[in-house]
């Protein structure tokens, strides 16, 4: 029998019951459209969350202190010894880091920012003037502070985008406007451009404010040196190959100032963002493959129904498969006919569901512009091809029941 005969006959049975026919596809439907919407949604969280690393800035280390392997450091049993502003001038000048381009720093911390009569909770980010460039976070309107606002601890700040849509409603121009941080009046300069959700939450919620001014006038914290404390140094490097060279040159000069003993362990730790995207990158890919795993699991549901209607179709079909094999037709014949058939109604149940989970994936990155579910060729062959892969198991058994009943006992059949 030639195939596309077989096909023929199969879609003119599938469509002699119709209502039977698309509730037997409906487990490889879902199953499908599951697969297609959950790979897809999956794949466009780890383009997301890669944009926002990479969007950090170009080729950056990020060094802070304590050894990330000790956990949290509120679980850790010893003070973290801080990295200061001293640390950051000798990975800038000392000329034994020659891979890095540039060097920042900032100091994290919340504070209260208000403006007539309306205070908000912000994170603060006391940073130094080239922190905008080495981060690749510049302002849209204004500028950033200067080197002359840092060495003279000048009162000026710049609002991320929320906080000033929150303290500056109805298109207020905010530059030269005056707010307040934890009470003391500082100088609107600028406005950040938008970033969105990142890395320790929202970066729209955030003021920035030069290093000294913050040390000196708000948080009032030095060292026990007298020198000011740093967050995070992030260090850009010139090229991404000599990334893990710049982390080496990096590691050798700490370890020198901070007279860390030659077989002990760090005090601090130096990630680069190749080492973020690909931890989160192997997380978010696991529970993509997770969710897809589960999500298979109702085209075996689907499977199961095709052999239980090809079960039922080959019992309604007794009298026609004896009158055929009567006229001649082989048993691989019948086999052969059935099998398409059960193919046939998971192809056609897998091609509805690539549309609808296509169709679904698309709708959720027109609900959140910033999102962009990627459909994957890859994931729609690999769940076409399992599709005809369940069609053609779960239809074995019923192809072959039918091949082996007895031309005679089958045309006796009532």
């Amino acid at each position: 029998m030639k195939i596309i005969e077989a096909v023929r006959i199969a879609m003119r049975a599938l469509a002699a019951n119709k209502l039977r026919s698309i509730l037997t596809m409906l487990g490889i439907i879902i199953g499908v459209g599951a697969v297609i919407a959950l790979m897809s949604i999956g794949r466009g969280v780890e383009k997301y969350v890669t944009d926002q690393f990479a969007g950090l800035g170009s080729n950056l280390l990020f060094i802070a202190p304590g050894n990330i392997s000790d956990g949290p450091p509120a679980l850790r049993r010893t003070p973290v010894k801080p990295f200061t502003l001293s640390d950051v001038t000798a990975i800038s000048e000392s000329g034994r880091v020659p891979d890095v381009a540039e060097v920042t720093a900032d100091f994290q911390a919340s504070a209260n920012v208000g403006r007539n009569g309306k205070d908000v909770r912000v994170q603060v980010f006391a940073a130094m003037p080239n922190y905008y460039q080495v981060r690749n976070w510049a302002p849209t309107m204004g500028s950033f502070f200067s080197q002359t606002d840092l060495d003279e601890r000048q009162r000026v700040l710049l609002l991320g985008s929320d906080i000033a849509a929150e303290l500056f409603p109805n298109d207020e121009y905010p530059v030269d406007q005056t707010v307040q941080v934890n009470g003391l009046n500082f100088r609107v300069i600028g406005v950040m451009e938008s970033k969105g959700g990142g890395p320790g939450g929202n970066l729209d919620n955030t003021v920035f404010i030069p290093l000294t001014t913050a040390q000196d006038r708000i948080f009032r914290q030095k060292t026990v040196n007298g020198q000011y404390p740093v967050t995070v140094i992030y260090a850009s490097v010139n090229d991404p190959a000599r990334i893990p060279e710049a982390q080496l040159q990096i590691t050798e000069l700490m370890r020198e100032r901070r007279n860390i003993r030659y077989l002990d362990a760090d005090d601090f730790s130096i990630i680069s963002q190749n080492d973020l995207i690909s931890v989160f990158g192997d997380i978010l890919g696991a529970l993509t493959i997770f969710l897809g795993a589960i999500a298979a699991i109702s085209l075996l549901v689907g499977g199961i129904g095709i052999m239980n209607i090809m079960l039922v179709s080959v019992t309604e079909r007794t009298r026609e498969i004896g009158l055929r094999k009567a006229v001649g037709a082989k048993r691989s014949d019948v086999l052969v006919q059935f099998l398409i058939e059960a193919i046939t109604m998971a192809v056609v149940g897998g091609m509805i569901g690539i549309a609808m989970g296509w169709g679904l994936a698309t709708g959720v990155s027109v609900a959140f512009e910033a999102f962009d579910a990627v459909v994957g060729l890859d994931a729609v062959l690999t769940s076409l091809i399992f599709s005809m892969a369940v069609g053609l198991f779960f239809g074995i058994y019923p192809a072959y029941r039918a091949s082996r009943l007895n031309p005679i006992d089958a045309l006796r059949y009532e």
